[in-house]
């Protein structure tokens, strides 16, 4: 199976043109609006065409490639004190062990490694994505049916596989299907653990439908339910039904959700469909009407929600920075929703105003500037965020996360991750694997 693309001597073609008309040496100042990169009317999933923000930036292919081949040996298999996030453990009997750490939290985290295995499909370094998924079966799914997280994976547990929290965050569940469902039609399905369909979709359905558990946890007895509010038809903030009539704008994920509605569970495609047009009209909601930020936190309604031990997650704060990533690949891949490519000009206006090299990474959703200095996940979110806008200086924010070194240091697991799905997407090379005709999968 393959993704939706051209040819290979056209894709060349089509690259080598775009090359060709934004020469390297043009000035990144340039004040000339530049088109936008939007896709066909049908979505790059449709057309075959990815776009190539990179090669519309005036980048060579072939820099792009060794751009992105040099983060993926760094934060995978580069110096393990200063340059690693991924680290193998050995092996058990389904194969090698491997784990994503956050360096700076000192935890392995199901945001982390399902982005890694998204990250391996996506380059085909089967290898890697097979002991990511093997470490986090053995490690960070719970199989026991009275637990309260039952069907789920703990969204933090030590480097040792010890849970911190057993309670999920349901963006890693995201992640994990879709990348399962990807890596099925890429490498084909294998047996148990490796059956990536059969996985995908009794995630899929444990997410949607797994009933109310209560149970001891380590803080606590709890209640937990499904993933997905089926009324709000919206993913959760949690399971835990104290919190669970919340949710988390980077936590929506309308391209996913329309892979599901074709690959998922037959009797479920129908929520699916619906839940990506939710997500997309939640967006719009949600992103604030001056500067396009969205909160950490929210209420299903779109307004923030300042969690009471958390405060400031009414705020656009590390959470948020993913907002933009989320609505901009869905137009690309999608091209359902013309408000995504206003959503993204509004907010390349607000950074552009605070200055593309001085943009703070923290702020009120008004755009009070709260510190952080800038950091390279919000430069790579912001770069994404040029698949749908029509500033005239989207590229600019392109040019700035081509500029950034691959992170290393103390915190190099979120800045990396983010920094690699970047160069991913700006590149064209994020693909939905899907069917080669199209049709939806039995």
């Amino acid at each position: 199976m393959t993704a939706f693309r051209l040819p290979v001597f056209a894709a060349a073609l089509l690259v080598l043109a775009s090359a060709c008309s934004r020469p390297a040496e043009t000035p990144a100042s340039a004040s000339a609006p530049e088109p936008a990169a939007s896709p066909a009317p049908a979505g790059a999933v449709a057309s075959g065409r990815y776009p190539d923000l990179f090669a519309e930036a005036g980048y060579p292919r072939a820099e792009t490639e060794a751009k992105i081949q040099a983060a993926f040996e760094q934060l995978f298999h580069g110096g393990a004190k200063e340059q690693a996030v991924y680290y193998e453990t050995g092996s058990n009997e389904h194969g090698p062990l491997a784990y994503i750490h956050d360096v700076n939290s000192d935890d392995v985290r199901s945001e982390g490694m399902s982005y890694g295995m998204m990250i391996a499909v996506q380059l085909d370094r089967k290898r890697e994505f097979d002991a990511i998924w093997n470490w986090a079966l053995t490690h960070m799914y719970q199989d026991d049916p009275a637990h309260p997280s039952h069907g789920y994976f703990a969204w933090s547990v030590t480097t040792g596989g010890e849970p911190n929290d057993e309670m999920p965050a349901p963006d890693g569940e995201e992640y994990f299907i879709t990348a399962l469902l990807f890596a099925a039609e890429r490498w084909g399905n294998g047996e148990g653990r490796y059956d990536y369909r059969g996985q995908a979709r009794r995630l899929l359905t444990d997410v949607l439908h797994r009933q109310e558990i209560t149970g001891p946890t380590r803080r606590g007895e709890m209640t937990a339910t499904n993933l997905f509010d089926h009324e709000a038809k919206m993913v959760r903030f949690t399971p835990d039904v104290r919190n669970a009539a919340h949710t988390d704008a980077s936590y929506h994920l309308p391209a996913f959700y329309e892979v599901w509605a074709r690959l998922g569970p037959e009797g479920d495609r129908g929520f699916w469909q619906e839940a990506a047009q939710v997500s997309r009209d939640y967006f719009a909601k949600a992103a604030h009407p001056q500067t396009a930020l969205t909160p950490d936190y929210g209420n299903f309604d779109g307004t923030p929600w300042a969690a009471s031990w958390r405060p400031e997650s009414a705020d656009f704060r590390y959470d948020a920075w993913r907002s933009a990533m989320n609505w901009s690949v869905d137009w690309s891949w999608w091209a359902a929703d013309p408000r995504q490519v206003e959503l993204g000009t509004r907010l390349h206006a607000f950074f552009a105003a605070q200055g593309v090299d001085a943009y703070e990474s923290l702020y009120t959703l008004d755009g009070k500037p709260l510190g952080g200095g800038q950091t390279t996940g919000l430069v790579a979110t912001n770069a994404v965020a040029a698949l749908a806008s029509r500033h005239p200086q989207r590229l600019d924010f392109v040019r700035a996360l081509w500029e950034r070194p691959v992170p290393s240091g103390q915190h190099r697991y979120y800045d990396g991750m983010l920094y690699l799905m970047a160069l991913l997407h700006c590149s064209g090379d994020f693909r939905a694997w899907l069917p080669e005709d199209g049709a939806a999968s039995p």
